[in-house]
């Protein structure tokens, strides 16, 4: 069994990309409805995903709140970024032993669901390669990013999705480790030990929603699977123990099928 961690904590700091609140909030001044469109990458291919999610013909209403500008609904270009921000990113960094990158660079993620009204996600790539020790066990750190959290989904339907924009753009720390974790508990105080780095920063937010974790649960001979929005660090051991099992029956079931003389399955056209 191999286990790793990718860990999102938002900062309690103002936005990454302008001066507004980083606060959740109810106060709606108006909405904003509209299309969004593929548009093909360096390539000049289009993601197949993104055509998909075009398929479905839905529209997005952005709710625009008292802590959102024109920034978030990408009527203007995004301002200097946070150096508050940044700093903590830094000393966090440090704390995991990790080589902060030379130069931060800005880079985008495309975003196909509608939760970010530019079609991507901000995202910068703070440090790499560092480490933990957890009772006599090196657990390796791949990587640090900053990055801004999306909009908040309030409603969907068939033919258009709501989003809310005061939590779009809070600074986001995404922390992910190697798969060198072979224990469910110890996955556990993995977790412990990086939300309890976050924390002694004194800037980062608390509450629910405020921190996820991912965990990517893989055996020997089975592919990797990555269960993500796990809230409560108690559930992580359980979580890891059932994912591991069913895996282990489907390779149960796997050479079962074989045994019978079955490789696949027949090619049926409809």
């Amino acid at each position: 069994m191999k286990v790793g961690l990718e860990i999102h904590q938002q900062l309690d700091t103002k936005k990454l990309f302008c001066e507004c609140e980083s606060k959740l909030s109810d106060n709606v001044r108006f909405k904003v409805k509209r299309y969004l469109h593929p548009v093909a990458g360096e390539s000049g291919e289009y993601d197949i995903a993104t055509l998909f999610e075009k398929a479905k013909n839905k529209y997005y209403i952005y709710e625009v709140t008292d802590n959102s500008c024109l920034v978030e609904l990408d009527e203007e270009p995004p301002h200097l970024v946070n150096e508050e921000a940044i700093k903590i990113a830094l000393d966090v960094a440090e704390s995991l032993n990790m080589k902060v990158i030379p130069i931060i660079q800005v880079m985008r993620k495309t975003v196909i669901d509608g939760s970010n009204t530019t079609g991507f996600q901000r995202t910068m790539l703070i440090a790499i390669d560092g480490y933990l020790e957890i009772k006599g066990k090196k657990i390796r750190i791949q990587s640090l990013c900053l990055e801004e959290d999306a909009a908040r989904k309030i409603e969907e339907t068939d033919k258009y999705v709501v989003y809310r924009l005061d939590r779009l753009g809070i600074p986001l720390l995404e922390i992910t480790t190697y798969p060198d974790i072979d224990d469910p508990e110890l996955a556990k105080k993995v977790a412990e030990r990086i939300g309890l780095i976050l924390r002694l920063t004194g800037k980062v937010k608390r509450g629910l929603g405020t921190v996820r974790q991912d965990l990517n649960v893989s055996i020997e001979g089975g592919e990797k699977i990555e269960i993500k929005g796990v809230q409560n660090l108690r559930d992580i051991p359980k979580i890891i123990e059932l994912e591991v099992k069913r895996q282990q029956d489907l390779k149960k079931w796997q050479e079962e099928v074989k045994k019978r003389g079955i490789d696949g399955f027949e090619l049926v056209e409809l």
